[in-house]
């Protein structure tokens, strides 16, 4: 199956031969189960808390996918895994419960699309990712998308790769407000120019987990097709000074800490002069592929019951004149087997025929003629993806949590669900600040949900009562945010019982109407406003024990069993 001439293919038959070649080993006995879970990492092949089940994680690069990849998808999580996908915050798709005896059959059939599993988890450069409104967006010094897949296709196979001390991670930003967060990146594009020329601002050794850092500038200014050689030099200077001992202190940012800025900046300028004097590690940009817009597929009739609300929601201008794009809320990043099906002719009816996964768990449709709105809006309606509220309090953030994760102390999702469910309550998103306010959660403290860069975050604990009943609670961050400085973490406020959690987000949309001064922005205040504040205005959630009902966490009927497993995401 040929993918669409403008959807980049990256995958290649080869890597999954390979695959099945040490399956094979490792079921002789010929590989030790440490080797074979090593390799398995980068290939994208995960395991969960559930014994023998795994997760597929399949790499999007740039976020950027259409009707093949679709339909490779929705094959697979019908198949083999549990009839949906869940996009990541790295632009990724993951299906879990698959058995490994199905991984090959899966694989090959991402293959089909061009969607690769290569180096999609473990020591490996990760997914890279890019700014969903890269192409469109008017704030753009120019559209990263082609310099992004360039530097996809230099790292994707490359020696170091997959031999790494730990995991690596590239995003590129179109503009300086830095939408896909390159500050907490190990390595970071922000698109510039000067004097006409190209280029980027270039941040390196950010991170989040237990020790957020936000990125050090490395450049204020290289010229676009000098980047290759900067990662280049960077992945020698981590292959060389990471950590092989304590995969707890191996990220980049730990090299940044113990060498200190200075001498990071001055290792990083003795291993580029060692790379450009190679002159071997030079950027390829892809051929220019054609993008056609659909025309204009004109509604008969008067606007559908619900289109203006959804057009205020979830449509935005492009810098492109007569086209729009639209955003797909997707809760917590699910899309069904149905969905992704019937989404991909919608995307070469109404679009260019291609869709970007967003840093935030949605997607978003471009280069829709502005004429096309109301009937596109219909036929998303049909699908259950016309939802409103995307980008605002009800549309969080969460990684797995304890549904599937060996690491996570609790159930993340329900809480997203939860906090989703209570804003809908009594129309609280016409609270001040409710369409402005990012809330993040993880259901542990390495913030695979992002929660240190939300302004309401959230990661999972757990405590003992009086009686010795465990309890499982949250965490509360506030003032989290990313911007033209870089990264600001949120601040540990107070810890919170699980199922109050919800009611806790309504109060603190509260507190900033009744707290905020005059045209302070929600980042500003959860930022500015003091803990004692926050906590005497929580009251009862924070004060009273945990009530019988509320010793199981959300979403669950019995009480909390607190698993402890080994998390394969800092393997």
């Amino acid at each position: 199956m040929a993918t669409q001439p403008h959807i980049p293919r990256f995958s290649d038959p080869r890597d999954v031969d390979e695959f099945v070649q040490k399956l094979e080993a490792f079921e002789k006995g010929e590989i030790s189960p440490d080797a074979f879970r090593a390799f398995r990492l980068t290939r994208g092949v995960y395991g969960q808390r559930q014994e023998g089940k795994q997760m597929l994680r399949v790499k999007i690069p740039a976020g950027v996918l259409g009707k093949d990849q679709l339909d490779a998808l929705a094959d697979v999580a019908d198949r083999w895994s549990r009839g949906y996908g869940h996009f990541t915050t790295r632009q990724n798709m993951q299906l879990h419960f698959l058995d490994m005896a199905d991984a090959e059959a899966a694989m090959r059939r991402c293959d089909e699309a061009g969607l690769t599993i290569r180096e999609a988890c473990g020591n490996s450069v990760r997914n890279v990712t890019v700014c969903e409104e890269a192409e469109i967006c008017g704030s753009a010094a120019f559209d990263v998308t082609p310099y992004a897949e360039g530097l996809v296709r230099y790292f994707l196979r490359h020696p170091l790769a997959a031999t790494l001390p730990r995991k690596f991670k590239i995003a590129f930003s179109g503009c300086s407000s830095d939408c896909a967060y390159a500050a907490i990146h190990d390595l970071g594009f922000i698109a510039k120019s000067e004097n006409g020329t190209a280029g980027f601002k270039v941040v390196v050794a950010g991170g989040l987990s237990t020790l957020p850092m936000t990125a050090l500038v490395l450049h204020e200014f290289v010229p676009a097709p000098e980047i290759a050689r900067v990662g280049e030099a960077i992945l020698r200077l981590f292959d060389r000074l990471g950590n092989r001992e304590n995969r707890h202190r191996a990220r980049l940012k730990y090299v940044r800490k113990k060498l200190g800025d200075g001498p990071f900046v001055e290792k990083y300028l003795e291993l580029r002069a060692e790379v450009d004097a190679e002159a071997k590690s030079e950027l390829k940009l892809p051929d220019s592929a054609a993008r056609v817009p659909a025309p204009p597929q004109v509604h008969e009739g008067p606007s559908p019951n619900g289109y203006l609300a959804w057009r205020a929601s979830s449509v935005v201008d492009q810098r492109q004149d007569g086209y729009a794009a639209v955003y797909v809320r997707l809760l917590l990043g699910d899309i069904d087997s149905k969905q992704m099906r019937a989404l991909g002719p919608i995307l070469e009816k109404f679009g260019d025929g291609s869709a970007r996964v967003t840093v935030d768990q949605n997607l978003l449709i471009p280069f829709v003629h502005v004429r096309s709105l109301p009937a596109l809006f219909v036929e998303l309606s049909t699908l259950g993806l016309a939802e409103l509220g995307v980008r605002t309090a009800r549309d969080v953030t969460s990684c797995p949590g304890a549904e599937t994760c060996n690491l996570a102390v609790t159930s993340s999702r329900n809480l997203g669900r939860a906090i989703s469910d209570r804003l809908s309550q009594q129309d609280a998103l016409t609270l001040p600040g409710a369409k402005e306010t990012v809330i993040k959660i993880s259901g542990c403290p390495n913030s695979c949900g992002q929660l240190h860069i939300a302004g309401i975050g959230f990661h999972g604990a757990a405590r003992r009562d009086g009686n010795g009943t465990t309890v499982p609670m949250y965490q509360l961050h506030l003032g989290g945010g990313v911007d033209e400085r870089g990264a600001t973490f949120g601040r540990q406020v107070v810890k919170l019982i699980a199922r109050r959690a919800p009611e806790a987000v309504a109060r603190l949309l509260a507190l900033y109407g009744e707290d905020r001064l005059e045209n302070e922005a929600v980042e500003a205040f959860y930022q500015r406003v003091e803990p004692k504040r926050v906590i005497a205005y929580l009251g009862a959630l924070v004060t009273e024990p945990a009530r019988p009902d509320e010793v199981a966490d959300i979403g669950e009927e019995q009480g909390f069993l607190l698993h402890s497993g080994a998390g394969e995401c800092a393997a």
